[in-house]
């Protein structure tokens, strides 16, 4: 029960509630963890297929606008530092309605975001055990991961740290090896593994430039997930200091996981011998004859998925009881237990992520793909809405309404007006391509569903529709 998080412990609860409980080691390998998934370690397969070696330039554009709009959510972060922060800057600088849909879409975000890569992890053990359902599988991750999520924040922190190193070893260990086999030809692939398949085989941009700019949009699912650090900011011990520091390494963690790790890849194994829906890691590492490296990594890319999984729990169950206080979702889902942790808000999103274990039942070939192209759109939104509050909040501190910010994005305001109009083109790819284009027709139904609940809400509690954007706490007594 809520009244149950005033319980004393160790910690001490912010005033939302929850125990501060996550120091800047584990904020850090959150912040690299959380991106560095499905996206890049599956994703990537169909990526290769499509675009070729030119797809080391998607990812340096997209990149870049993903730091701009990092550091834009710094600066807010550091101005206010909440757990429900994209949907409470929303509330606070776009109305509230803005806010009621940024939470409801970042919760619906990760909720399908936990499909994909629960699909992936049910991908990944086929390498070892073909003939095993892959719903199954996806049905057994679901259970586990959400009993995970159970603990207290500070043990998810540890064991989302350890995830998260398990990761970054492994692809550091990937990236020297590879350049091992390309500076001094040991292994199999040592005598055709060169630098030169990036233009060799059909030019840099094989399929057209064209293709290049097309795969943008699976490129920027690959992203999904490095904004997560907003959520922790109501659950970090010193956030004023670790989040921006988090944020600030974000080129140098895109320049090494993505764009360094594919350029290894693509340059061992030439790109038109990976397939859509096989892991180029796992697949580059096969040919090069090390079969025992191969079924490490697809361990590694296995326990990424998880790890991006348990992270959407964790997301989830902070955004949708930060609803919640808001009196924009039931009330029972403001109750914490006695470790500060939003079971109730976490099991109602643990349940309908198992919807994608019906769609893994269904049609196991496309799950991924509609998955994906959906909580693409999500994100694309989120990502929006947080340079849009940055826009508006940095009008209201130059004009001294609000006060300065003690992290200040780079550049002048036309880097973020860029940055919104890249999300624009991404999602005009999103409408050309027919598999993504799914995600365009669940979206109307998504904004029908989302207009009709908030005049609904409205008419029976006006004061949470247009209540004062500071004075949510009081909402979530819980009971």
């Amino acid at each position: 029960m809520a009244h149950e998080a005033n319980e004393e412990t160790d910690s001490v609860p912010d005033e939302e509630g929850y125990e501060r409980g996550l120091g800047s080691r584990q904020i850090q390998m959150i912040a690299i963890g959380g991106a560095i998934g499905t996206g890049l370690f599956l994703g990537a397969g169909t990526a290769i297929s499509k675009a070729g070696p030119s797809l080391l330039l998607d990812y340096a554009v997209a990149g870049l606008v993903i730091f701009v709009i990092m550091r834009a959510l710094g600066e807010l972060l550091t101005y206010r530092p909440v757990s429900g922060s994209f949907a409470e800057y929303a509330r606070e600088f776009l109305g509230p309605f803005a806010g009621f849909v940024t939470g409801w879409t970042y919760w619906l975000f990760w909720v399908v975001t936990g499909m994909a890569e629960t699909t992936a992890a049910a991908v990944y053990v086929r390498f070892w055990e073909p003939g095993v359902p892959q719903w199954g599988t996806a049905l057994v991750f679901l259970v586990l991961l959400y009993a995970a999520n159970l603990i207290s924040v500070k043990l998810f922190g540890e064991i989302e740290f350890w995830f998260s190193m398990v990761k970054v070893t492994a692809i550091v260990g990937m990236i020297l090896i590879g350049i091992g086999v390309l500076v001094f030809g040991f292994s199999a692939a040592g005598d055709t593994a060169s630098i030169t398949h990036l233009w060799n085989d059909g030019g840099f941009f094989p399929k057209g430039f064209g293709a290049t700019v097309m795969s943008l949009q699976i490129v920027m699912f690959a992203y999904l997930g490095v904004e997560l650090v907003g959520v922790t900011a109501g659950e970090s011990e010193n956030p004023e200091k670790t989040l921006p520091r988090a944020i600030n390494t974000l080129p140098v963690r895109i320049a090494l996981f993505y764009v360094g790790a594919l350029l290894i890849i693509l340059s061992l194994v030439p790109w038109s011998e990976f397939e859509p829906g096989v892991s180029p890691f796992v697949a580059a590492f096969g040919k090069v004859g090390i079969p025992a490296a191969a079924g490490i990594i697809n361990f590694v890319v296995l326990t990424a998925a998880l790890s991006s999984c348990n992270s959407g729990m964790y997301s989830t169950g902070r955004m949708l009881r930060d609803l919640a206080l808001r009196r924009l979702a039931p009330g029972r889902l403001t109750r914490l237990t006695a470790s500060r942790t939003p079971a109730a808000a976490i099991t109602v999103s643990c349940l309908l992520m198992g919807a994608g274990v019906v769609l893994n039942y269904l049609v196991p070939e496309r799950a991924f793909e509609y998955i994906t192209s959906v909580a693409t759109v999500c994100g694309l939104w989120t990502w929006g809405v947080i340079l849009a509050s940055q826009l508006r909040y940095h009008a209201a501190w130059k004009a001294g309404r609000l006060p300065a910010p003690t992290f200040r994005a780079p550049g002048g305001s036309w880097t973020r007006w860029l940055a919104l109009a890249f999300l624009v083109l991404v999602l005009v790819l999103i409408a050309l391509d027919p598999t993504a284009r799914i995600s365009l027709y669940v979206f109307p139904v998504w904004a029908l569903v989302l207009i009709v609940g908030y005049r609904m809400i409205g008419r029976r509690d006006p004061g949470a529709v247009h209540g004062d954007p500071h004075s949510h706490l009081h909402a979530g007594s819980g009971d």
